[in-house]
């Protein structure tokens, strides 16, 4: 009755016998198998739990730039700094006792903030510190911050242990006001990204900004020039695609059954045009607002992957498989701006550079990945019949993201569903996928009739 259920299933018009016998003899059954044994062996996995971190771990800070130097201004919670030996009276700071104690927090904390011009590293002439309570509002702007840190402080006052900054004032000579400046924060370096210096930034003569720098990331431009953001973009878009391994999956299952990079041309069209058009709008905060929406974007490209994976199982059409690539570059291009969206403060005054750079970085992650895929494919060709090595390669790729896509699915039902504003500004997005389809499909058209025109031509 088995047997026949199978022989059932698998009843298929004429031609398409060597499908079945690839994918489902006893070579084929067994490295599925193996595929898939080792994928939810890798997927086993669960990160150790995170140690216990201080309940504030935010540092405000102000880098103001003056002709002849730059002041760094920060407000540090106090318990970040559990190392420094401040004296107590029971559940209270003793302020006159811990007098002798800041010259050492003020070296310690001018060392664990690292100020460059140029690339080279700044000296601090002058240091000043003191202890607050967390209530204070010194810090709602420069001058109140720099007038209390470099005020003495009230011996008398009443500073409870839980409830205490630290202020430091830090002034460095600089040579030109016009130079690039970086900063990196190195103060309590062990909870890597789970600290977070909040700068503003106010250059000599022009407005500020605001950044937040994760601790543990290397030095950030406050004020980058055109070459540089440019730059540090193309790499932050190379290094982007490279790590993501959803974007790789996908860009993996989306050219396993192609055997020649001519195909692959408007496929790969249309999912950059596609996810350009997202990531641009993004980037000038036309997407969809509200917590649901990075979970769903991250839950719907992992059913991009299995959907994806699943058509090559049943014999994708080649022909069309642009149309899918732009639907699902749409998707993708919402990635990409999630992890873009922290990091386009530091794109100084050149947004637009900026977002081309990440997206001239992004295909060139691209390029690098087929470059070094299709060689591989073709080699396993050689090896392997075409139909076993289609259906292996793409069940492992929808085990792995049938995985993510659970996973990702709890995570977007902790959240809060779209509100009927969050839909009606999401249903402009179908409209892209008829727009960004219909431009690929005429680009491949006029790229088809010069192909058809050239081929008329008689030879000299």
């Amino acid at each position: 009755m088995k047997q026949r259920t199978i022989k059932a299933l698998l009843r298929r018009p004429p031609g398409v016998q060597q499908l079945r016998r690839a994918a489902f003899g006893w070579s084929g059954l067994f490295a599925v198998g193996f595929a898939v044994a080792a994928s939810l062996a890798a997927l086993s996995a669960r990160p150790a739990a995170a140690d216990a971190m201080p309940t504030n771990t935010i540092m405000n800070a102000f880098v103001k730039v003056e002709p002849k130097q730059i002041d760094l201004v920060v407000r540090i919670p106090v318990d970040l700094l559990r190392g420094l030996p401040f004296p107590q009276k029971g559940r209270q700071f003793d302020l006159a006792a811990s007098q002798p104690v800041m010259p050492l927090a003020v070296q310690l904390l001018s060392n664990g903030f690292v100020v460059l011009e140029n690339n080279a590293p700044l000296s601090p002439t002058a240091a000043r510190g003191r202890l607050s309570v967390d209530s204070d509002r010194s810090f709602e702007d420069y001058e109140s911050a720099v007038a209390h840190v470099d005020n003495a402080p009230d011996l008398n006052e009443q500073i409870l242990v839980d409830q205490a900054d630290f202020d430091v004032h830090l002034t460095y000579p600089i040579s030109s006001p016009t130079s690039l400046f970086k900063i990196q924060s190195q103060v309590a370096a062990d909870l890597g990204g789970g600290t977070k210096l909040l700068v503003r930034y106010m250059p000599l003569g022009g407005g500020s900004r605001a950044f937040i720098i994760p601790g543990g990331s290397e030095p950030m431009p406050l004020n980058p020039s055109w070459y540089s953001a440019a730059a540090s973009f193309i790499e932050l878009g190379i290094g982007h695609i490279l790590n993501g391994t959803d974007h790789l999956l996908f860009l993996f299952c989306l050219v396993i059954p192609f055997r020649r990079m001519r195909g692959l041309f408007s496929v790969i069209t249309a999912f950059t045009l596609a996810h350009s058009v997202t990531l641009f709008a993004s980037a000038f905060h036309l997407a969809p607002k509200g917590a649901w929406f990075p979970p769903f974007v991250e839950t719907a490209i992992a059913a991009s992957i299995v959907y994806m994976a699943i058509e090559n199982l049943f014999g994708p059409n080649l022909r069309r498989r642009w149309l899918t690539a732009g639907m699902f570059g749409l998707v993708h291009g919402f990635g990409f701006a999630d992890i873009l969206a922290e990091k386009l403060q530091f794109a100084g005054s050149y947004l637009l550079l900026s977002l081309f750079s990440f997206n001239v970085g992004i295909e060139l992650g691209q390029m690098l990945v087929l470059a070094l895929v299709l060689p591989v494919l073709v080699l396993c060709r050689r090896f392997v019949p075409e139909r076993a090595l289609v259906v292996t390669l793409s069940t492992i790729g929808a085990v792995i993201a049938s995985y993510w896509m659970i996973d990702r699915f709890l995570v977007l039902r902790q959240n809060d569903w779209p509100s009927i504003d969050d839909l009606i500004s999401a249903a402009r997005w179908p409209a892209l996928v008829l727009l960004v389809g219909g431009a690929v499909g005429l680009i491949r058209k006029l790229l088809q009739r010069r192909l058809v025109r050239r081929a008329e031509e008689p030879s000299a």
